[in-house]
C-alpha cells in the first residue's frame, strides 16, 4: 500500500477525499489514505507546501496564488482533479437579509443585489460600511461575491468592506455582528440558518452556473511520480459517483458529519448533498437544482479556461497585474493531461479539449471528446457575459461583471 497524507478543510466540498477513505476506493488502487483536518487554508497551504502532506483539498485560487508567488516564495502547485463545482452561499444577518430579499426562498440575484446597492450605500453614509466575510483573500468566495457586487454597481472596494474568516467561525462572526454578511461553503450556511443568526440570500450557482470551487492540490514535484496521483485521482472519481448515489445519502451524511471531518449535523450537511437548503429558520428546504456539482458533466475535469477566468478576476480585484506569462502560468497550474491519463482505464467521458468559454453554454451540448459521449449543461454567468480565455485583455479593458 502507498500512504498518502491528503490536507482538507471541515465542508462538504471535501466529501469526496473523505469518501475515497472510508468507502475503500483509495485502499482498492493500492493506497492507504491518510485525512488530515485543519481550520484554515492557511494551515492547508502551508501543510501541503512543507511537505506535511501528499496533497490537499484546496481552494482553487489558492492554488494559482502560490504558483504565482502572491505574499510569498512561488512554489509550483498542479491541479490535475476538480473536486466540486458550485457548493456556496452568501448569507446575511437577518435584518441586512429582510431589506433585500424574500427570507426562506431562492429570489433574483441581480434584483436583490440592486436592493442591496441602496443598503450598501445608506451604510457607508452612515459611516457603517457594510462588512463581508470570505473564507481567504484568495478564494473563489471572494472572487465571485466581488462579480456578483460589481454587476449589481456595488464596488468591493469603495462601499462595502471585505475581511476574512475561517469557514467554521463564519456563523459566530454573524452572531457576533462583526460581520454583515459571509459567503461560505457547507455546512456553514446551514448552521448560521439554523442557529437563526443569517439568512440565505443566493446561492454561488446562481452568480455562476457551474463556477469552479474545490480542487486537489499537489505539488508539481510531487506529481513527478505518476502511479501515485493517477491512483489517487481514480479513487476520487469512484468516490464522486458514490457521491450522486441518491441511495448512499444518509451514509455519506453520517460519515461527513463525524467528529474527524466535518463535526456537524448530520441532517444539515445531508440537506446540502441532496440540494435542499433552507433559506431561513422557520421555513422549508428548497430544492435548488445542482446547488453542489460532483461529479455529472465532467465536473471533475480541470479546464484551463477555469484557471484563467481565476486569474482574470485577480487582476479585477488588484491582486496580479495581468501579463502575458504569469496568465500562462495560472492556465497551466491546471491538468487536464493528467487528468485524463488517470481515468482513460476506467472508459469515462473525456473532453478533448482543454479549454472552453467559460458562461457560453445556455442549452445542454454536445462536446467533442477523446472517448465516450458528454453532454454538457448549462454554465451561464448571472449578468450573461462570457469569458473567452483567448481574450483576457479585452475581458478587463471592458469591467467585465461591472
Amino acid at each position: 500500500m502507498v500512504p498518502l497524507r491528503i490536507g482538507f478543510m471541515p465542508l462538504v466540498d471535501a466529501a469526496l477525499p473523505i469518501l475515497a477513505r472510508e468507502l475503500g476506493f483509495g485502499e482498492d488502487e493500492g493506497l492507504d489514505l491518510t485525512l488530515v483536518r485543519d481550520l484554515s487554508w492557511a494551515t492547508v497551504n502551508d501543510r501541503l507546501l512543507y511537505g506535511h502532506s501528499d496533497a490537499a483539498h484546496m481552494l482553487a485560487p489558492l492554488a494559482i496564488a502560490t504558483t504565482l508567488g502572491l505574499g510569498r516564495p512561488a512554489t509550483s502547485i498542479s491541479v490535475p482533479f476538480v473536486l466540486g463545482l458550485n457548493g456556496n452561499a452568501i448569507t446575511m444577518r437577518p435584518g441586512v437579509a429582510e431589506r433585500v430579499t424574500t427570507a426562506g426562498r431562492p429570489g433574483d440575484v441581480a434584483a436583490i443585489g440592486a436592493a442591496l446597492r441602496t443598503v450598501a450605500a445608506e451604510a457607508r453614509a452612515d459611516g457603517k460600511p457594510l462588512r463581508f466575510g470570505v473564507v481567504h483573500r484568495f478564494s473563489s468566495h471572494n472572487y465571485m461575491l466581488r462579480y456578483w457586487l460589481s454587476g449589481c454597481g456595488i464596488d468591493p472596494d469603495a462601499d462595502v468592506e471585505i475581511v476574512t474568516v475561517a469557514p467554521p467561525f463564519a456563523a459566530d462572526a454573524l452572531a457576533e455582528g462583526e460581520v454583515d454578511g459571509i459567503c461560505v461553503g457547507e455546512p456553514w450556511n446551514s448552521v448560521a440558518v439554523d442557529r437563526g443568526v443569517g439568512v440565505i440570500v443566493a446561492v454561488t450557482s446562481q452568480i455562476w452556473l457551474r463556477g469552479v470551487e474545490k480542487v486537489l492540490a499537489m505539488r508539481t514535484s510531487r506529481m513527478e511520480d505518476r502511479a501515485p496521483t493517477e491512483k489517487l485521482l481514480r479513487a476520487l472519481y469512484r468516490a464522486g459517483l458514490a457521491f450522486v448515489d441518491p441511495e448512499r445519502l444518509d451514509t455519506i451524511a453520517a460519515i461527513l458529519s463525524r467528529a474527524e471531518y466535518l463535526d456537524g449535523p448530520a441532517r444539515l450537511i445531508r440537506g446540502a448533498i441532496s440540494d435542499q437548503i433552507i433559506f431561513a429558520k422557520g421555513h422549508g428546504a428548497v430544492h435548488v437544482p445542482d446547488f453542489m456539482f460532483q461529479h455529472r458533466e465532467a465536473a471533475n475535469f480541470p479546464w484551463t479556461s477555469q484557471a484563467a477566468w481565476l486569474y482574470a478576476q485577480m487582476a479585477r480585484a488588484g491582486h496580479v497585474t495581468a501579463n502575458a506569462a504569469d496568465y500562462q502560468v495560472a492556465q497551466g497550474v491546471f491538468r487536464p493531461d493528467v487528468y485524463r491519463a488517470a481515468l482513460r482505464p476506467l472508459g469515462v467521458p473525456l473532453p478533448g479539449a482543454s479549454s472552453k468559454l467559460e458562461g457560453g453554454i445556455a442549452d445542454p451540448l454536445a462536446v467533442g471528446t477523446t472517448q465516450g459521449r458528454l453532454i454538457l449543461g448549462g454554465d451561464r454567468f448571472f449578468d450573461a457575459r462570457s469569458f473567452d480565455p483567448d481574450q483576457l485583455d479585452r475581458y478587463l479593458s471592458i469591467g467585465a461583471g461591472k
